[in-house]
């Protein structure tokens, strides 16, 4: 049995995705490790990944994205981004976070020093309209509802402005 109960059956149809950092350890409070996340995102974007939504948040991050080939979009995604974010925290000498990713890696995970996501990303189709805005209104609400900002427009790491007709940091689908 794998190790997760959550599967891609219909990668052409919106999912919403959940990527949390290894042990919730709050990796993304530095403009340059956000940026990892958002130039992978713009990449996968421009080779056929369909955004819908988004937020990074300190340790984990949501969005509502589909593909023909969201499982391997997901997979390079996580890969790619766990080794430029790792590489970045040893240039920048962050042994305290390199430490606890260390720490906290799974033993079968003997290939590697580091782990940086937790496994899996929860996938969970979108059946409808109504549950996709639903998981829209989530994703954006969720640094108002942890008290960071007083609108979810304020927060930068997220697709938000992109649908009040702004431009974001990157380019999200909100036609639906």
């Amino acid at each position: 049995m794998g190790r997760s109960r959550y599967k891609i059956i219909y990668s052409n149809e919106p999912h919403f995705l959940t990527f949390s950092v290894l042990h919730w350890i709050p990796v993304f409070t530095r403009p340059q490790t956000a940026a990892i996340l958002l130039n992978s995102l713009q990449y996968l974007i421009d080779d056929g990944l369909k955004v819908y939504a988004y937020v990074i948040l300190e340790n984990h991050m949501h969005m509502v994205a589909e593909s023909q080939r969201l499982d391997k979009d997901i997979s390079s995604f996580k890969s790619y981004t766990a080794r430029k974010v790792i590489d970045f925290l040893r240039s920048a000498n962050v042994k305290l976070i390199l430490d606890q990713l260390a720490f906290y890696k799974k033993a079968h995970k003997d290939d590697r020093p580091f782990q940086f996501w937790q496994e899996g990303s929860h996938p969970q189709l979108i059946s409808s309209e109504n549950i996709l805005r639903q998981k829209v209104d989530y994703i954006h609400q969720n640094p108002v509802k942890r008290g960071y900002v007083e609108f979810p427009e304020y927060w930068r790491y997220s697709s938000a402005v992109n649908y009040l007709g702004e431009k974001g940091l990157i380019d999200v689908y909100t036609d639906w």
